[in-house]
């Protein structure tokens, strides 16, 4: 779910929009497929569970919007973000303080 990249981290997330709040909820699949499952708030029209996602994801990681980029699956629930500026070890520890997840599934 989280790969290093010279820009930053790479992490497989798998959207449920619609939510009645924005949070990480768990991990959807397993090894090299694990995705972090994220609750949207947001409904998915006109690309606003992506917008949550990026401002969700630029808070958790302490970074800005600007350094969150959608990679692939901007209209699917299966997305790849880009978190730039950020090692692996931030991206794991700023996960795991969710209290969801420990860093041995990341």
């Amino acid at each position: 779910m989280l790969r290093s990249t010279p820009a930053g981290v790479t992490l497989a997330i798998r959207a449920q929009p619609g939510a009645k709040k924005t949070a990480i909820t768990g991990v959807y699949g397993e090894g090299a497929a694990a995705q972090l499952k994220i609750a949207v708030h947001a409904p998915p029209l006109e690309g606003r569970a992506n917008q949550a996602l990026v401002a969700f994801l630029a808070e958790t990681f302490a970074v800005p919007k600007s350094a969150v980029e959608v990679l692939t699956g901007e209209l699917s629930r299966s997305k790849v973000f880009l978190l730039r500026g950020v090692t692996i070890e931030r991206a794991k520890t700023a996960i795991s303080a969710c209290n969801l997840l420990n860093s041995d599934s990341l």
